[in-house]
């Protein structure tokens, strides 16, 4: 399932439609900057984590009071879900700037006005924070932090989940497959990569 289908789940299928209403979008425009967006989020991720912040990614997905925003689209839409999603977007891309640039170059490609695309992109984010600690509960994050802090987070992300990604020789090991596919089952990664790689490196 790919972030895309994780966002098509959220508010019970109408998660997109809802933060199109708050923003006064259509759910074509919702639909078009999701589609630019989620992978770009789903990108950061990844790059956190093979760059050495498993931890870090691990841990701001911990909170079940997350889901909130995955289940309720007018509370990741509300100031404080918007601070909740920019929190977990700078968290992923290093800082305030590359969030910035992405919505600039969203607002470029879609014709949405920047000042929506900037309140949609951590209402957005903060959705999908949800929706993964859904997916990952706090207990399974719990084991897999404990199993992650001593591990050596030089070697990226396959060298420090070594077998959990695809089962491996541990079979008492946590499985991240379903986070890993999340993350990459996009295929070719966010469509601006070339604006995340100026930031994440």
């Amino acid at each position: 399932m790919s972030l895309m289908k994780l966002l098509q789940n959220a508010h019970n299928g109408q998660g997109l439609s809802q933060l199109a209403n708050q923003f006064g979008m259509n759910e074509g425009q919702a639909q078009q900057l999701s589609e630019l967006l989620a992978p770009t989020i789903g990108q950061a991720a990844k790059e956190k984590a093979e760059s050495g912040g498993m931890q870090e990614l691990l841990s701001s997905l911990h909170g079940e009071q997350q889901r909130s925003y995955f289940e309720d689209a007018s509370q990741a839409a509300a100031p404080t879900g918007q601070a909740q999603g920019m929190a977990f977007l700078e968290t992923l891309m290093g800082g305030h700037q590359a969030p910035k640039e992405i919505a600039s170059e969203a607002a470029n490609r879609t014709g949405i006005d920047l000042s929506t695309v900037m309140q949609f992109l951590p209402a957005l984010a903060a959705m999908l924070q949800g929706g993964l600690q859904k997916e990952m509960p706090d207990n399974t994050i719990e084991n897999l932090m404990g199993r992650f802090s001593g591990a050596d987070s030089s070697g990226g992300i396959m060298g420090m989940v070594g077998g959990f990604l695809g089962g491996g020789a541990d079979s008492n090991a946590p499985d991240l497959g379903q986070l890993s596919q999340l993350l990459d089952a996009d295929g070719d990664g966010s469509p601006m990569n070339d604006i995340l790689g100026k930031f994440m490196r």
